[in-house]
Parts: C-alpha cells; sequence; structure tokens
C-alpha cells in the first residue's frame, strides 16, 4: 500500500510539473505535505531537504554567480564578440560557443546565457544578422560544458549529495571532465557545422541594440585642473575604460570643441557632453578625474553605498516642472538629489548645458538621491520613479575582488581543501563582505523556487526509497533487459534519465532517479559509481524541447524559434551525449 500511495503522489507531482497547472515550488510544496499526511514519512523526514547540504549550496553559488555578473568582472570578455568577428557569422557563433562554454564551465549556465543573450542581441542588430543563428546554440553550448565540472550545472551537485547520501563517494570536481570534455568539444564542433543547416533561415533581427539607446543617458563631465585626463586627446582620455561611451562636444570656455572634426585637448575646467550608460557614468563619475558641472551644488556621492538610490524618473504630462530649466528647479537646488543624466527623443542636445535644458513631457532623468528623498519623489506628483537603476549598475571598481573570491572558491575545492558546500558558502560571505553584493542584491539571486523544488522531490526521493518503490521500479526496469549486461543497462538508464529530463526539472528527474540508479546497479550486483555518473550526463541532456532546459526556455522568444527547431537540432545532441556517455563511462568507472 505504502508504494502505491508514493507511485500516487510521484505520478500526481509529474502531471502538475509537466503540465505546470500550479507554479513548481508549490508543486513541491504539496509534495511534502501529501507525504506527511499519508504518514509516508515523518515532518522532520519531510523538511530534512531545508538542512541538506546541495540546495544550499546551489543558493550559495547563485550569489557567487551574482556577485561576478554584479561587478562587471565578465562584461569586458564578451566586447570580444563584437571586436573579433567583424560581423561574420561563421566567426560569432564559434566566439559565443566558446566564450559560452569556458563560462559555464565554472559557473552556473543560466546568467551566462543572459550575459551572453544581450551582447548577441547587439551584435545581431548592428551587423543586420538574425539572432536565431546564435542563440539557440549558445544555450546547448552551455548545458554540454556545465556537464564537465561538479559545479557546472546544479544537477551535479545534486546528485553528488543524493550519492554521498546513500553510502557512495561524491563526485569531485574535475571528476566528470573525462567524459564532458570529450562530449562537450564534439557538440560544440556540431553545433558550428550543423546550425545553418539545422536552424531556421535568417530573419529579421528581432532586436537592434547596436547603441543601447534605451539606457543611453545625456550627461556632462567636468575635467578637475588636477585630473590625469588634463593634456589628453577627450577621445584617449574617456574611450580607452568606456569604449561604447559618445562624446559629442567639449565646451572650452567659450569655443566648442567637436571631436569628429578638431583636435580636443583636455583642460581643466573644460566640459565634457557625453552619452553614456548608467554603469559607465557612475564608473567615470566615481573617480577623481572627472566629475558632475555645479548644476545640483556637489557632485555625487559614493554610488555603491548602502544609502545610494540611483533612480530614473519620468517627467509626466501634469508635472509643475514643466517649462522650466534644471537648474532652477529643486532637483538643482536640494543637497540630498543630483541630476546625472538625462534622456529625450529626437532632440539634439549639441551647444548647450545641462543646466539650461527646459525640461519636458516624457524626459527622463538618471537622478541619485537619499532614501528620505527617494520616498518624497514617490508621493509627490512632480516625478515619476519609473526603475531603481542601482540594482542594475556594475560595480567595476570591484570586478577584481570577484573574480579572485570566485577564483578561490573554485581552487581549494578542486584541490579537496574543503568541500563545495564550504567553498560555496565562503564565497558568498566574501562577495558581500568585499562590497561586491548587497544583501538584497544576493537574496534577489537566490531563485527560491528551484531551491524549494529541490528540497520537495528530495522528500519524494527519500519517501521511495523508504517504502521500497525504488527498488521495484528498478526491477521492472532490469525485466525489460533481462540477461542483458550492465554496460546495456547503463545505456537505456541514461536514455530514460534523458526522456524525463525534458518533460521535468532536469533536477527533479536527478533527484529521483538516483536512488532508482543505485537499486539498479544492486540488482545487477554491480558498483553504483557509473550509474550515478550517467545520470548526471542524462539528466542534463535534454536538448529537444524548449521547456527541457532553463536557458532553452531564455532563447525561445528571443530567437523566434519554434518548437521543431529545438528537435531538429536538440536530437542530434541527445545522441551525442547518449552515446559519448555510454561508451565513454565505462573506461573510467568500471563495473
Amino acid at each position: 500500500m505504502d508504494i502505491l500511495i508514493v507511485s500516487v503522489i510521484l505520478l500526481v507531482a509529474i502531471a502538475l510539473l509537466v503540465s505546470e497547472r500550479l507554479p513548481m515550488d508549490i508543486t513541491a510544496i504539496g509534495i511534502m505535505v501529501a507525504l506527511m499526511l499519508t504518514g509516508l514519512l515523518t515532518a522532520n523526514q519531510a523538511i530534512a531537504g531545508f538542512a541538506n547540504p546541495a540546495p544550499i549550496t546551489v543558493g550559495a553559488l547563485f550569489v557567487v554567480t551574482k556577485g561576478l555578473t554584479r561587478t562587471g568582472a565578465l562584461s569586458n570578455l564578451t566586447r570580444l564578440v563584437g571586436k573579433s568577428t567583424g560581423g561574420k557569422p561563421d566567426r560569432i557563433l564559434m566566439v559565443t560557443v566558446f566564450l559560452v562554454g569556458l563560462f559555464s564551465a565554472f559557473i552556473n549556465n543560466t546568467p551566462v546565457v543572459v550575459l551572453m543573450l544581450s551582447v548577441v542581441l547587439a551584435v545581431s542588430g548592428r551587423f543586420n544578422l538574425s539572432p536565431a543563428r546564435f542563440l539557440m546554440p549558445i544555450s546547448f553550448a552551455s548545458i554540454l560544458a556545465g556537464t564537465t565540472t561538479l559545479i557546472g550545472t546544479s544537477t551535479n551537485i545534486i546528485v553528488s549529495d543524493q550519492a554521498t547520501q546513500l553510502g557512495l563517494a561524491p563526485i569531485g570536481m574535475f571528476e566528470l571532465t573525462r567524459v564532458g570534455l570529450p562530449i562537450a568539444l564534439v557538440g560544440g564542433l556540431l553545433l558550428i557545422l550543423l546550425s545553418e543547416r539545422l536552424l531556421p533561415r535568417p530573419r529579421t533581427p528581432m532586436l537592434h541594440h547596436d547603441r543601447g539607446e534605451k539606457h543611453r543617458y545625456i550627461a556632462e563631465l567636468a575635467i578637475p585642473h588636477d585630473s590625469a585626463h588634463v593634456g589628453e586627446d577627450v577621445a584617449a582620455a574617456l574611450k580607452k575604460k568606456h569604449p561604447d561611451i559618445e562624446i559629442f562636444e567639449v565646451l572650452q570656455g567659450t569655443r566648442i570643441c567637436y571631436p569628429g572634426t578638431d583636435q580636443c585637448t583636455l583642460g581643466g575646467g573644460d566640459v565634457v557632453l557625453v552619452g553614456a550608460t548608467a554603469s559607465d557614468l557612475i564608473e567615470i563619475l566615481s573617480g577623481k578625474d572627472a566629475t558632475m558641472p555645479l548644476v545640483a551644488g556637489e557632485a555625487i556621492a559614493q554610488p555603491y553605498d548602502q544609502d545610494a538610490q540611483i533612480v530614473e524618473a519620468i517627467i509626466p504630462p501634469d508635472s509643475p516642472l514643466l517649462g522650466r530649466r534644471l537648474a532652477e528647479t529643486f532637483l538643482a537646488a536640494a543637497d540630498d538629489i543630483t541630476v546625472i543624466g538625462a534622456q529625450r527623443r529626437r532632440v539634439h542636445y549639441s551647444e548647450r548645458k545641462m543646466n539650461r535644458l527646459l525640461l519636458d513631457v516624457g524626459d527622463i532623468l538618471l537622478i541619485q538621491c537619499s532614501a528620505y528623498r527617494l520616498q518624497r519623489l514617490r508621493r509627490e506628483s512632480e516625478l515619476i520613479v519609473v526603475e531603481d537603476v542601482v540594482r542594475s549598475l556594475e560595480n567595476r571598481r570591484r570586478a577584481p575582488i570577484a573574480l579572485a573570491v570566485f577564483t578561490a572558491m573554485v581552487t581549494v575545492a578542486s584541490l579537496g581543501l574543503v568541500n563545495v558546500l564550504t567553498a560555496a558558502l565562503a564565497a558568498a560571505f566574501l562577495m558581500l563582505v568585499t562590497g561586491c553584493l548587497r544583501p538584497r542584491e544576493a537574496y534577489d539571486a537566490i531563485e527560491v523556487p528551484v531551491l524549494v523544488l529541490i528540497i520537495g522531490t528530495i522528500a519524494l526521493g527519500t519517501a521511495l526509497t523508504a517504502t521500497g518503490a525504488a527498488d521495484l521500479y528498478a526491477r521492472g526496469f532490469l525485466s525489460v533487459f533481462q540477461g542483458a549486461g550492465p554496460k546495456t543497462v547503463l545505456a537505456a538508464f541514461i536514455v530514460l534519465t534523458s526522456v524525463l529530463s525534458h518533460f521535468l526539472s532536469n533536477n527533479a528527474t536527478a533527484v529521483l532517479l538516483v536512488p532508482v540508479g543505485v537499486a539498479t546497479a544492486a540488482a545487477l550486483g554491480v558498483d553504483a559509481r557509473p550509474f550515478v555518473v550517467g545520470i548526471c550526463f542524462g539528466a542534463s541532456a535534454c536538448f529537444a524541447t524548449p521547456i527541457g532546459y532553463q536557458t532553452n526556455l531564455l532563447v525561445y522568444g528571443p530567437g523566434g524559434y519554434r518548437f521543431t527547431d529545438f528537435v531538429r537540432l536538440g536530437m542530434v545532441l541527445n545522441l551525442v551525449v547518449w552515446i559519448g556517455a555510454s561508451l565513454l563511462i565505462p573506461l573510467y568507472w568500471s563495473f
């Protein structure tokens, strides 16, 4: 009866996860509740997943990854795509697949794909290419590369922890590399060779973000007399560290210098009119070589402090600021507010200063203010606060620290000096105390539904083992391959894992099948290690549907793909993983 009950719970859980009638975290909570109410698990057993190392490790890695992206530690490398490819599709594909593969081996692949997604869309728009040619391959490359190390994907960590609980040794940091690297190399090569044939024909690019107009602001930079930029050409001074910045003109007293046609050498007191992103503006103004003109009375405060609120605000139609010059408003007079930049469509800002700007409906101002001032702005009608920009600003000065913390985490875990949980938690802690992340950003980075799903499926896996259901399933699975050797059973088990991962979360599939795999090995009288490793590769081999993996969903819409597009290219990679893992695993992990 217990096996029947847990089987019903399993089937209902699978149906809910596949149909998405309920959010996945609600389904996971329902699993725990059902197991407690039916008496299959005690309350302590059902919630034991909250103290399990696997979700804690995954959560810590979310924080570490956010620290890398928050500091812009990876953004400079992505500029190689535009500079090194020259807009040639084959080169773009090779560079993006390589970069994504390199990053995804050590970083959670979802933020890596998010990072490269914006780069691909920008490059596609700049060179009038279809992003469909590149987006699916970078998603697949991230999945392939994630199987090469223990921390490349959360699935590997979960499998390792589940195996440890069943009495097996944990998976080493690079234990999977022997099989994962050859598979990733072959898969990456096939992506480059077959993408043009199997993916949709080039379509009109969906997005043109070649200049990032939406998040670019007009701003003025004053050059102090003691600035290191004095005596330098304006383009060399500002574009060296900020290549995407646009320089419109330099105001040198009564003279206006145009960098496009004139030789503009900076002097003390010069004002440079630029167009730049919020991150570039904040980084420039945080140093000593450029300041804000005295529009607001003083330069901006340290933008990365807790009290610094940087927001976008729109001038609404009924605002009392309409028709007034910026210097004549409270925006210039108040001590706790600074206008960093402005954004207005169809207006040429040449030969005018920010403090003489006549405010109009729809103007977007980039503002720094105190927390108290922000509350007042939200209550009053002068401005409409539309975006908390500080959450997306890159704290680039902390990038070397973030890289050092990440490198140290990988090193100590690889050498076995500490376990992955300790290394990940320590790295997350260091990201916070060194200022790479704020506490609220760390909490925002943790994908709670994913962790709750892991916890719920851990409870279900415990119930499957405790009731004997896992043993029953293993015997049923073996009966299909009666008389077959362990290599054949392993190959079939990898296929089973891959099929389930296309419809369930790959994490949930891994948790559910680890006890089944161990029980299968025990019934065959062989070592369970090859089956555990096979689950790592099978659970990540979910290329043939857009719902099989989170990164596939990320590129589904922007790439303009159809469901069948994933089937054509994805089935090729599924075969590569299945054949490669089936042949290579027995070579390194004997039965």
